[in-house]
């Protein structure tokens, strides 16, 4: 794997069609890299994501590791704990390289746990991954962001993962919302997470997806992260899922994007309180990365060992 450079792809996540949704590039290791080297290639690659796949025997004897996967998230700028967008495209990488059949499932252990993938056996570049979700804690949002956005938001709330929520009410316009320029204006305490979300309800216009009608869209802000805004957001529809799927009194509720790139998943609320998302990706380009792994910087992987069964 070393000779030839890393294999590499960018795939587009949560995106029906090309050059929708959510870039995100996915790196193939071949030993543990260090954190000061992957956030360099992150920076070059400049996705909202860049996703590092090691083999969990790089990390683990065999026996232990079972075919799984170890994988980290970088930004531009940092790495995330959860992101699940890249977690998607990793799994289709997987699939792209012939490293996940069709129909087969594996484990991604990360700073979040590990994390359950699969790949549809029948539709092509279609996928499922099952991430935590934090919870919502009933808060008020910082003063400044109704005046922001021009309309006090009905409810707000806080979470573990250190986003912000904010329900906004049906005649608020999110499409049409400047996300450049009001990332650009959030009080420190939103820059690292602001969902600002709202009911579809019955209307005519609502995307759909795999043959289902959207109940919710939302808007991901994050310049704290070196994200002004996120095109589509796993981590932010597994959050969100679960009030909705409240709301609605079902276990499955359909999450749309409507940021300029666009894209949406299915979340299906599991018994474990974990939430499944389904989506589709779109392989955007394949090739090698050439830059060499930097022997000579410490590393540490230890984030993604498998704690005690």
């Amino acid at each position: 794997m070393n000779d030839g450079g890393l294999p590499a792809v960018l795939i587009t996540a949560f995106a029906e069609r090309p050059l929708q949704g959510n870039g995100a590039a996915v790196v193939a290791l071949a030993r543990p890299a260090s954190s000061g080297w992957m956030q360099a290639v992150a920076a070059q690659l400049r996705q909202s994501e860049t996703a590092f796949l090691l083999p969990l025997e790089g990390l683990l004897p065999e026996a232990e590791a079972a075919g799984d996967w170890a994988l980290r998230w970088f930004t531009p700028s940092c790495e995330v704990p959860l992101c699940g967008h890249a977690t998607l495209a990793s799994a289709l990488a997987l699939g792209h390289w012939g490293l996940l059949q069709p129909g087969g499932t594996t484990r991604l252990h990360s700073r979040s746990g590990p994390l359950l993938v699969s790949l549809s056996p029948a539709a092509a570049g279609c996928a499922q991954l099952v991430l935590p979700s934090a919870g919502l804690e009933p808060s008020p949002l910082s003063v400044e962001l109704g005046p922001l956005l021009g309309m006090t938001p009905l409810r707000s709330w806080r979470s573990a993962l250190g986003y912000g929520v904010a329900l906004l009410p049906p005649e608020f316009d999110l499409p049409s919302l400047d996300g450049e320029a009001l990332a650009g204006q959030l009080p420190g305490e939103l820059r690292q997470g602001l969902v600002l979300m709202q009911a579809l309800g019955d209307s005519a216009d609502a995307p759909a997806l795999q043959g289902l009608k959207a109940d919710y869209q939302l808007r991901f802000l994050a310049p704290g992260l070196g994200i002004n805004e996120d095109p589509v957001t796993g981590s932010a529809h597994a959050l969100v899922a679960p009030w909705w799927c409240d709301l609605l009194g079902r276990d499955r509720v359909v999450g749309w994007q409507p940021s300029p790139r666009g894209g949406g998943m299915v979340c299906d609320r599991l018994s474990s309180g974990m939430i499944r998302l389904s989506g589709s990706g779109q392989l955007l380009w394949d090739g090698r990365l050439s830059a060499g792994v930097d022997a000579a910087e410490p590393v540490d992987w230890s984030c993604c060992l498998p704690g005690p069964a």
